[in-house]
């Protein structure tokens, strides 16, 4: 090999060391950047993540304000509660009538309102099950098995409840009294009709019939439609009254002991209320009682009724709304 060859080879073994010595900060110095951009960037993703928090927090405790709010603003106009809570629940009513379409307030629940939801009865208690499989994957769309024994689920199920009424057939009870022949004279005898069964209506028919009249206060022509339109009982008008005739006979007995009861109580709150029979003006009257309530139907709104009640005297409290009959009475 010439000499100038050799230095050739030599230069040239020197300026490939020079690159490779050249190269290697190059690297490391970009591996630095990266190590610096990746500790920004977590830090970057950490204060993304305390600022979605503190969104979070903030949104969730101006939703406990909104929601605090709006109970101080509840009064009689946009809830239940009674007019008399007005002066402690922020604004007051207003008094007097006002045109619809001046209302404020918007169609559907205010605010404030908390939403009610039908309970789920419990799963031992429903009268049927019935399982509802899907019938393709909603992924893959294969078909999948339609018996739940083959299925393989997980979690609890959706359960929803849909509530009917059962087909209402009337449950007649058929008695025979046959003529019964007797061995030693020949003649025959039939068992008389029992006091419990003389009536053609039993007792939880002759109930719901007083309830309709009574509570619901449904016309007894009413009642006879619905009878006969809803469970299929042909019953005339007549046999209505007999029937609500019957249950005031059966509750009179508790009625007067109830009724005695009443001078005898230690507080009493009393109020009356008009009440229409046959289109004439009648008062009901309720006495409340620790344990029971009195309800009675005067034809009269005056101190003859407190004194039939409780007597001329009543030694107990005696709460009423300050009407001058209560302070009539009380006076006496």
């Amino acid at each position: 090999m010439s000499a100038k060859t050799a230095r050739r080879g030599g230069q040239s073994s020197t300026a490939a060391n020079d690159h490779r010595h050249s190269s290697q900060p190059s690297r490391e110095k970009l591996q630095r950047e990266n190590e610096r951009l990746q500790r920004e960037n977590d830090e970057l993703r950490r204060k993304v993540a305390d600022g979605e928090k503190q969104i979070a927090d903030a949104e969730k405790q101006i939703a406990d304000l909104e929601r605090q709010l709006a109970l101080r603003q509840r009064n009689s106009t946009n809830s239940s509660k009674p007019p008399s809570s007005d002066g402690l629940a922020g604004e007051q009513r207003p008094r007097g009538r006002k045109d619809k379409g001046q209302s404020k307030c918007k169609p559907g629940g205010q605010p404030g309102h908390v939403g009610h939801h039908r309970r789920l009865v419990p799963s031992a208690e429903v009268s049927a099950i019935e399982v509802m499989l899907p019938e393709q994957c909603g992924h893959c769309q294969r078909n999948l098995p339609q018996e739940p024994s083959k299925v393989t689920t997980q979690g609890e199920p959706r359960r929803h409840q849909v509530t009917e009424v059962p087909p209402v057939k009337a449950h007649i009870t058929e008695y025979q009294f046959p003529n019964v022949v007797c061995d030693h004279c020949g003649k025959t005898t039939r068992m008389p009709l029992p006091e419990e069964i003389a009536g053609h209506f039993g007792p939880q028919l002759t109930a719901l019939i007083a309830y309709w009249t009574v509570v619901c206060r449904l016309p007894r022509r009413l009642v006879e439609a619905m009878l006969a339109d809803v469970l299929g009982i042909e019953i005339s008008l007549g046999s209505t009254q007999k029937a609500w005739e019957e249950v005031s006979q059966a509750v009179e007995q508790p009625v007067t002991q109830l009724q005695e009861q009443l001078p005898h109580q230690a507080v009493l709150n009393v109020d009356e209320t008009g009440w229409r029979t046959n289109g004439d003006k009648r008062w009901i009257w309720a006495l409340v009682a620790s344990q029971f309530v009195f309800y009675t139907v005067a034809a009269n709104r005056n101190t003859e009724v407190l004194v039939s009640l409780l007597g001329a005297i009543f030694r107990g409290i005696l709460c009423s709304d300050r009407y001058s009959v209560y302070l009539k009475y009380h006076s006496g």
